[in-house]
């Protein structure tokens, strides 16, 4: 799938999910708006490493999405400075798990700032101009928990349900346009966050590698495998090209059949 020319902003792009979506769409020719936070320097040793590999511009933004007025102003350099933005991945987010009568206020907040409002935000700021020019993908990474609950997770269930509410409501205001709006719902994927889980079962339940992932998996995806960032990259670049062009409004499920059950 081809996208060269187009230019695509991905928050959370500097590690995990968020960044083998950028490297999958990089691979396909899009110009890359990074977001994220980490250590700067390997932050630009990423962005040479991508402009390098693919032949394609790549920036960097270090923008707090939680928040509207940054969110404006990375839209605003990031259409500088790549010439517009075609293609919007909103997946930037964080967790928190506690009970909901010991979930703290400070962190409900902060989950549905960063997980959900910031979709809101940069998708209200790009939406005109993807209208205006008659073309336009935006997908929400929402999870499986967008589709199902889990305990002490109030927070994180919540923002990614609204993401798929999200979605459809996008979806809808956008038919006809040229713009699409659909949702990626993943399960177990093997990030550098579920490594340090699996990192962490070894060391205090003594288990070898394989045992502390089926422990992991076994008790939701039945499956028996992780994704892996680059195939949630590659069903994002498929909703972004032309054979998906009739596609908005969906929450595409990318969890072993765990919502299946």
């Amino acid at each position: 799938m081809k996208l060269t020319g187009k230019r695509a902003l991905v928050t959370g792009s500097t590690s995990g999910i968020g960044l083998g979506i950028a490297e999958v769409l990089a691979s396909a020719g899009c110009d890359i708006a990074l977001n994220g936070f980490g250590e700067l320097d390997a932050i630009m040793a990423l962005t040479r490493q991508l402009e390098s590999q693919y032949a394609v511009q790549v920036r960097h933004f270090r923008a707090d999405v939680s928040k509207t007025e940054e969110c404006r102003t990375m839209v605003a350099r990031a259409i500088s400075e790549l010439g517009g933005i075609d293609i919007l991945v909103n997946n930037a987010g964080i967790q928190h798990i506690a009970p909901v009568e010991a979930f703290p206020v400070y962190r409900w907040d902060a989950i549905i700032s960063t997980n959900l409002s910031s979709a809101f935000y940069l998708t209200a700021a790009l939406l005109p101009e993807m209208r205006d020019r008659g073309w336009g993908r935006i997908i929400n990474i929402s999870s499986v928990h967008g589709l199902v609950g889990s305990k002490f997770k109030s927070a994180y269930v919540a923002a990614k349900h609204g993401l798929l509410g999200l979605t459809k409501v996008v979806a809808l205001e956008a038919a006809g346009s040229g713009v699409t709006c659909n949702a990626v719902c993943p399960g177990w994927v093997l990030t550098p966050m579920v490594e340090a889980q699996i990192q962490k079962l070894m060391s205090e339940d003594k288990l070898e590698r394989g045992e502390a992932e089926r422990k992991l998996l076994n008790e939701k995806q039945p499956s028996g495998e992780f994704a892996t960032p680059q195939q949630i990259g590659a069903l994002v670049a498929f909703l972004c090209s032309e054979h998906a062009a009739n596609i908005t409004g969906a929450s595409v499920p990318v969890d072993g059949a765990w919502s299946a059950q």
